[in-house]
């Protein structure tokens, strides 16, 4: 199996980048996520690869981050979601914030990605539920502080998890400010 290839960046297109490895040009799908941090072209990359072999192709998907990587094998695990699916997805959300969607049961989310539908994205929190059991770990340290607090104010940990996720990234925040704004959106949603 290749884990990774690193080479000058030859060319960025639609849904996928060629790298050049010694004169090997290899063809990776890729998610526009993994796309947009590369660099520009003739810059040496890195990503970490995974190889779908079917019976009438050989497809090399490559990553910016092992987490990508690892959070598109979990999805191709999913039955009814092919690569096209996982890259979608990979796309439009962060592993952290997939991850605080699957806590969370936040169906609403995946099925706003364009090409899941509400059956596939319930589907996708069923089967991957259990491998987050211990997604504490998956919330950024920032916000333990906001999902303990929502705790101790009688909110269950997947309501804490949802409202973590609707949190902006902005370390400008007090922790009383992220608080009153996880709390809206209980109101938004209520």
């Amino acid at each position: 199996m290749i884990a990774g290839i690193e080479g000058r960046l030859k060319s960025l297109g639609d849904n996928g980048v060629i790298v050049d490895v010694h004169g090997v040009n290899f063809r990776l799908q890729a998610p526009t996520s993994t796309m947009s941090v590369l660099g520009n072209i003739g810059d040496r990359v890195y990503l970490h690869t995974y190889l779908l072999v079917r019976e009438d192709s050989l497809t090399l998907y490559g990553f910016a981050s092992a987490d990508e990587m690892r959070m598109f094998e979990l999805l191709l695990g999913v039955s009814s979601v092919g690569p096209k699916v996982a890259l979608a997805l990979l796309s439009a959300l962060s592993p952290d914030r997939f991850t605080l969607a699957i806590a969370s049961g936040d169906d609403a989310l995946l099925s706003s990605v364009s090409g899941v539908g509400k059956k596939t994205a319930a589907r996708i929190i069923l089967e991957l539920k259990g491998k987050f059991e211990q997604v504490s770990t998956a919330i950024p340290y920032a916000h333990q502080d906001v999902k303990e607090a929502l705790i101790g104010l009688g909110y269950s940990a997947s309501e804490a998890m949802a409202a973590i996720s609707t949190l902006p990234a902005s370390p400008d925040l007090s922790l009383e400010d992220k608080i009153k704004l996880a709390l809206s959106s209980f109101a938004k949603t209520g």
